[in-house]
């Protein structure tokens, strides 16, 4: 049987950049066309960029989407395409079209829509269990042949009875999967070990592209693959970055497997019971030919964990800076650990020249923070500057005096401080349209332990959903793996605000990695509090740090997004009501 050239093209597009988004899937159904590829993949929503969310209630949004749909069809001569978009029919529905040399041969809906987490697609699409099944010829010198192929997208595989297996029970040897599958740590892993199940339990070759790229508080990986039918990865994309992954697949050895595994039958004659198919056959185009043999298979190799997180955050901080026009940005920089973390990751996806480091000691400040900061920056090559807020603190208090006459310094007084520096950050970021980027990570975001209009002031919170024991290991990982850039003695050093003489942070709370143990348990796994102290935590640490949780939700509210790594991560993710005087009883 012929050989059958899958390409993936795993392309970065901008939500509600239509034009934008059809160039780049013009230029890959060229880029298929020069590579002899018989069917080209790209991902869900690919014309209109995912999530659209209320966009798609505009009116033209979707009948942009549409018309750049038709743009398309001049280029899809000689090939096969699968393109993600918005189709407006009886309803609103997300879709995926089937180009086929230069005509539109078929239209498949999304059936099974997400509404968890972070998706909302219920609010926005209807379901439909319309089912097509595809079938396009090939040449094998003499012999003609031909493959039998299926659509879905996303959501659509992710379950066992989905419509891929009611596909090959109908005779798909082929299943095609468009998606917008976004990270969290561990997901391209387990992605991946599901498409293989897939694979494997109906006997079929999967071919997976998936959106990469940044969109608010999201992050999509890509990592895109295609997995014949044992579960073995015939091919596997970059992770966080554009790629163009090609694989050759012989179909006939599917037929074979089949044949050697019976239960495929029986599946079979259950789904003909229950689904009707419409079937599109293909014409024959002019790369129905066995293409010249790949070099080498497109198989790269999985990124070790902490690398995963980086690259995420990496990726998800410049998607969100340049797709919002923002060129530059400005960060705080006290000489701890968070902003030092976040003072590399935005070097590493902006430059060194797009990067300003300010630092702005107080009456508080150790010599030993505003020289951890110089060296930060002289190690990143970032500019740097020093605004000294003493006058600006000093001012506050005198000014408050009388209002605050008869009581003890508290928060109040030392949240001044953040204020003054969150001002000055705000004021830099108006004058020369810098982009603000917050640092505090999702241990102290829980807590509470950061101050509203103050350091939580900004535009973009880039280790938001990063706990502070991870902090460490990035950071620890950017030293060794890309280049030295964070002083030992930031990584070294009892971690402090510096709001009042000799501050730590374990005034305040438990050490880091007991705080992020019990944030986990409660915030991820919804543990009570019961189930969290019979793991072995201190029952009153427990209680407290719940109360802590509970009663910042508010100041949660009001912080910048920022980039979701976590299985459940502070935005829309977790949507607890502010007011709320729900208390569990264990």
């Amino acid at each position: 049987m012929g050989t059958l050239r899958i390409a993936l093209a795993q392309i970065n597009v901008t939500v509600g950049d239509i034009e934008g988004n059809a160039a780049k899937v013009k230029e890959n159904l060229e880029r298929a066309r020069a590579h002899q590829a018989h069917i080209v993949l790209f991902p869900e929503l690919a014309l209109a960029g995912y999530p659209p969310e209320d966009l798609l209630l505009k009116p033209g949004f979707v009948a942009a989407n549409r018309a750049a749909l038709e743009s398309l069809l001049p280029y899809s001569q000689g090939l096969t395409a699968v393109v993600g978009f918005a189709d407006k029919a009886r309803d609103l529905f997300n879709a995926a079209a089937v180009l086929h040399d230069g005509q539109l041969a078929g239209v498949y809906h999304k059936s099974l829509l997400p509404n968890y987490a972070v998706f909302d697609e219920n609010r926005y699409f209807a379901s439909d269990d319309t089912s097509f099944l595809f079938s396009l010829p090939l040449a094998a010198s003499a012999v003609s042949s031909e493959v039998c192929f299926g659509v879905s997208v996303c959501e659509d595989i992710w379950y066992p009875a989905g419509p891929p297996e009611a596909q090959a029970a109908a005779g798909a040897e082929l299943l095609l999967n468009i998606s917008a599958s976004p990270y969290q740590s561990g997901k391209i892993q387990s992605r991946e070990r599901m498409l293989a199940t897939r694979a494997t339990d109906n006997v079929a070759i999967v071919a997976f592209c998936n959106l990469v790229g940044g969109q608010d508080e999201l992050i999509f990986d890509g990592s895109s693959s295609v997995i014949d039918e044992r579960g073995n990865v015939l091919a596997r994309g970059k992770s966080f970055e554009e790629d163009f992954v090609l694989a050759d697949i012989n179909i006939g050895n599917v037929f074979r497997q089949r044949l050697a595994d019976p239960r495929h039958r029986k599946d079979g004659l259950t789904h003909l019971q229950t689904c009707t198919f419409e079937r599109v056959s293909l014409p024959a185009t002019t790369t129905a030919s066995t293409p010249i043999r790949l070099d080498a298979p497109h198989l790269i190799p999985p990124l070790e964990p902490v690398a995963e997180v980086y690259q995420a955050l990496v990726l998800g901080t410049r998607d969100y800076v340049h797709k919002n026009g923002f060129s530059k940005v400005t960060m705080g920089l006290s000489g701890g650990i968070d902003s030092s973390l976040v003072a590399a990751i935005a070097v590493d996806a902006l430059g060194a020249e797009n990067v300003i480091g300010v630092s702005m000691p107080s009456r508080y400040s150790s010599d030993h923070s505003r020289s951890d900061a110089a060296e930060l920056a002289r190690q990143l090559g970032i500019r740097y500057e020093t605004i000294a807020i003493e006058t600006i603190y000093q001012a506050y208090l005198d000014t408050l005096a009388d209002a605050f006459a008869g009581t003890h310094p508290n928060e109040a007084e030392e949240n001044l401080q953040s204020r003054a520096r969150g001002n000055i950050l705000m004021a830099l970021s108006n004058k020369f349209g810098w982009l603000v980027l917050t640092t505090g990570n999702k241990s102290e975001m829980a807590v509470g332990y950061a101050t509203i209009y103050g350091d939580m002031a900004g535009g973009f919170a880039v280790i938001k959903d990063v706990p502070k024991t991870l902090v460490y290991q990035l950071c620890r990982y950017r030293n060794q793996k890309i280049g030295p850039a964070i002083p030992e003695n930031v990584l070294v050093k009892p971690p402090s605000a510096e709001l009042r003489p000799d501050q730590k942070d374990t005034d305040s709370l438990p050490e880091y990695d007991i705080l992020d143990g019990i944030l986990a348990a409660y915030i991820e796994d919804e543990y009570s509090a019961r189930e969290i102290i019979a793991l072995g935590h201190d029952e009153e640490t427990v209680r407290r740090v719940i109360r802590m949780v509970d009663r910042n939700e508010y100041k949660r509210r009001q912080a910048p997004p920022g980039p979701k790594i976590t299985s459940k991560s502070f935005g829309k993710d977790r949507r607890l009501p502010i007011t709320n005087r729900y208390q569990a009883k264990s």
